[in-house]
This record gives structure tokens, C-alpha cells and sequence, in this order.
């Protein structure tokens, strides 16, 4: 599938412009399920925005709550609010879909009920979308918060980076992580139409979409500026408790569905498959050796990241991460202060995760 506008020849980080266009339009597609108390806040922060003409599609997926009736009164009182019902609950993949594939607007914003979008969010990402006709994703930095009030968010944007989108791609294969929570991204809907909608994957559909239209797309962040608050409570999908080797497999599969659909056509697309499972890979034997370090508390989980790593590459058994893995299983961690090396490892770990926090603080990628 060939990109029809002239995509980016390389990186490229820019100062802010203004372009002088008519307002952008833009759906915001709000996924509700039983999130009554969020979802009027969620709204009204879409219709807000500002220098943008915004609708907003409510998806209510068949919610026990009062959330439908909610939604109704808040489209009842705004003419660019409308609602979508769900008889019965089919998932969080198909009540976005289902938005999605009635929305009118230039670009396309998933927004679930418990989340935000800042002040100004839609004209700092429209205003760059709209000066680089080639990029069909746009994100920024989000705010997550647990607290009642709304923690303060910065509005000036400091510079855009832009990124051919299969060069972006190829460090997020690389590193085989996200780099998006969700609610700060905006899509370029003609993009998201010409290469589908969300795939039914249980947690990491929006993973596996974000990569997706950057095999087609170019691919740009917005500096200085938070583009969303993101919601943290018990209750919200990113709160859910998902064990370390659950993740690689959610991420496997992100992969695998990529490179076995459509971005599976682009050049180098096995190469970047093969990049990607090898990062799992040394990312299930590095965290069963972490498991070797405190002692073994869960024999199951550390054969669980094992297995994981056989099944993706089953050649990694001869290799010499693997056999040195197998020598420290007969060589459990010593007793504490006996031998600083499983401590030094754990210190690198954390600078390690630091040091890329600090870089996607900064920049949206590590």
C-alpha cells in the first residue's frame, strides 16, 4: 500500500508555525463502559477546545451504569455530541471501531470517558498535521493523575519532531514497547480508513494501531506541551495487574498481527519482525535472570519467561545468553552481601529505566 503524499526524508525537529488554514475538523470517539461519573468531564473537555471544530461520538458499551442516560443528556444539550449504544457488551476494541467508522472529521481522537484532553490539545496537533500533509499520527507528552483536582498542564508548544513513519517504526521494533498511553494521540482519518481499524487484540489494540499507520505514515511528536490528562484509578484498563511474562505475550502478538497484515507489505518488514522478537526475547531471559537474582520466589514465573523465549526463537537454546542463564539455575544467588553482582545488576537495571523515562519525558521515544 503506497503512501500518496511525500513523506519526510529523515528526522526533522522544527520550531512551531501557524497555518493558515480554516479550522480542522476533528471526532473524538469517547468509549464508555460504566464510567457515568467521568464521562461528562471527558466531553466537555473535547468541546472546549478551541480554534478547532470538534464532534464528539459517545460509544456506550452497553454500561450497567447510568452512562447511556448520561450520554444522552449531555447530546440533548449539545448538537456536536451524538451517542452510540451497545445492546450488549462487545469490548473496548469494537466500541471504538464502532465510532470510529461514522466519524466525519479530518482527524480522529480516541478518547475513553475517564480521560482528558487538555486546553488547546486539537490546535497544537491539527496546526502541525495540517503544516505536514504526510503525517497521519500526531502525539504529545500525557499527565497521569490519581488526584481529584486536575493537575496544572503546559500549553505552549516548544518544537515538533517529525519522523518518516518506518524510521519510527523501526525503534519501536527495536525496543519491541509502546510509547503512547492513548488519550495524547491524534489520527489522520483518511490514513486510518485506508488501513483499517483497531485489530481485536485484548489489551494492546491501540499498540498495534499507532505502529500500523506509521508503516504508512510519517509520525510526529509536539514538544513542551501536555496533550492529555490520563486518568490512573483502579478501575481503568491500564490499572489492571498484568505479570511481566503476560505483557511480552500481549506484545508478541502486537507484532506478529502487524507484520502478518498489511505492514507486512513494507520494505524490510521481516527484518523489523526478527528486531522486535529478539527484543522480547532478551527482554523474557534479562527479567527470568532478575527472578534468579531475588532468590527464585516464583520458580513458575521464571519458567514462564524461559518458555516464552524458546517458543518466539527456539534457537535461543544454544545461545550463550541462554546458557548462561542455565549455569546461574544451578547457581542461585548467594547470600545477601556474599556477592554484589545480582545487586549491580538490579542498579543498572533501574538506571537504565530511568534514564529512558526521562528521554520519553522529553522527546516520546527512548
Amino acid at each position: 500500500m503506497e503512501n500518496t503524499v511525500q513523506s519526510v526524508d529523515r528526522r526533522i525537529r522544527v520550531k512551531p508555525r501557524a497555518v493558515p488554514e480554516p479550522p480542522a475538523t476533528v471526532t473524538v470517539v469517547v468509549p464508555c463502559y460504566n464510567y457515568a461519573n467521568f464521562l461528562p468531564q471527558a466531553v466537555h473537555s473535547c468541546l472546549a477546545q478551541e480554534e478547532v471544530e470538534v464532534d464528539v461520538i459517545i460509544v456506550d458499551d452497553a454500561s450497567t451504569d447510568s452512562s447511556l442516560s448520561v450520554a444522552k443528556g449531555l447530546a440533548a444539550t449539545n448538537p456536536n455530541v451524538s451517542v452510540l449504544s451497545h445492546e450488549r457488551n462487545k469490548g473496548m476494541v469494537a466500541t471504538f471501531n464502532d465510532g470510529a467508522k461514522i466519524a466525519t472529521g479530518e482527524f480522529l481522537v480516541r478518547l475513553d470517558a475517564d480521560d482528558l484532553l487538555t486546553p488547546g490539545s486539537l490546535a497544537r496537533a491539527t496546526q502541525l498535521a495540517g503544516a505536514y500533509p504526510s503525517v497521519g499520527l500526531v502525539y504529545g507528552h500525557p499527565i497521569h493523575f490519581s488526584t481529584e483536582s486536575l493537575p496544572e498542564a503546559r500549553s505552549q508548544a516548544s518544537a515538533w519532531t517529525i519522523w518518516p513513519g518506518q524510521d519510527w517504526l523501526r525503534d519501536r521494533c527495536r525496543s519491541a514497547q509502546n510509547v503512547i498511553t492513548s488519550p495524547e494521540a491524534l489520527m489522520r482519518r483518511s490514513v486510518v480508513e485506508r488501513i483499517g481499524y483497531q485489530a481485536p487484540l485484548r489489551h494492546t489494540p491501540d499498540m498495534e494501531l499507532w505502529f500500523r499507520i506509521s508503516a504508512f505514515a510519517d509520525v510526529a511528536y509536539i514538544h513542551g506541551a501536555d496533550q492529555a490528562w490520563h486518568r490512573d484509578h483502579p478501575n481503568s484498563m491500564s490499572a489492571k495487574e498484568v505479570d511481566g511474562c503476560l505483557d511480552l505475550g500481549e506484545r508478541y502478538e502486537v507484532f506478529e498481527t502487524l507484520f502478518g497484515g498489511l505492514a507486512g507489505q513494507i520494505p524490510g518488514a521481516e527484518e523489523l519482525l526478527r528486531d522486535a522478537r529478539t527484543a522480547l526475547v532478551n527482554e523474557a531471559l534479562y527479567t527470568a535472570g532478575l527472578e534468579l537474582d531475588r532468590g527464585l520466589p516464583d520458580p513458575a514465573l521464571f519458567a514462564a519467561y524461559r518458555a516464552f523465549a524458546k517458543d518466539v526463537d527456539p534457537e535461543i537454546e544454544g545461545s550463550a545468553l541462554w546458557e548462561t542463564l542455565s549455569r546461574r539455575i544451578n547457581n542461585p544467588a548467594p547470600a545477601a552481601g556474599a556477592n554484589v553482582l545480582p545487586l549491580l545488576r538490579r542498579v543498572r537495571g533501574r538506571i537504565r529505566t530511568n534514564r529512558n523515562w526521562r528521554k520519553w519525558h522529553r522527546n516520546g521515544v527512548f
